[in-house]
């Protein structure tokens, strides 16, 4: 083989390796992401029957798992089973009911406080016939 057949050969075989090492980082990166997703679906299936017993105000912040560029990005329709998407709504509509019971409960306890009607008010002291 000719010295410029060789090198060309050699430079083919470099850029190929390079850019295969590339390809394993990214993949690599894409497995411990898709491994942190499925932990904190776990984690998140595990703590709902837990959640589910007491009410829930506000959702806490992500800790910054999400990027802002998914933001951008469309909403995807979900291609849901008619089961599926009734076994969903059968769940969103317990969640909704329990957390207007957990409200209705709360509510005459937290109004008594609040709206009660206010006591006899201290009468300001009157002036003395005396001037004093």
């Amino acid at each position: 083989m000719k010295l410029k057949k060789l090198r060309k050969k050699i430079q083919q075989l470099e850029k190929r390796l390079r850019e295969g090492s590339q390809n394993l980082a990214k993949l690599k990166q894409k497995l411990q992401a898709a491994e942190a997703a499925k932990a904190m679906k776990a984690a998140r299936k595990s703590a709902a029957p837990a959640t589910a017993a007491r009410p829930i105000s506000k959702p806490s912040p992500s800790t910054g798992a999400k990027k802002p560029s998914s933001a951008k990005k469309a909403k995807k329709k979900l291609n849901l089973s008619p089961e599926r998407r009734a076994q969903l709504a059968a769940a969103m509509k317990a969640g909704w009911s329990a957390k207007r019971a957990a409200d209705a409960s709360a509510k005459p306890a937290s109004s008594d406080d609040q709206h009660a009607a206010p006591g006899p008010t201290p009468r300001p002291p009157e002036s003395r016939p005396d001037g004093v």
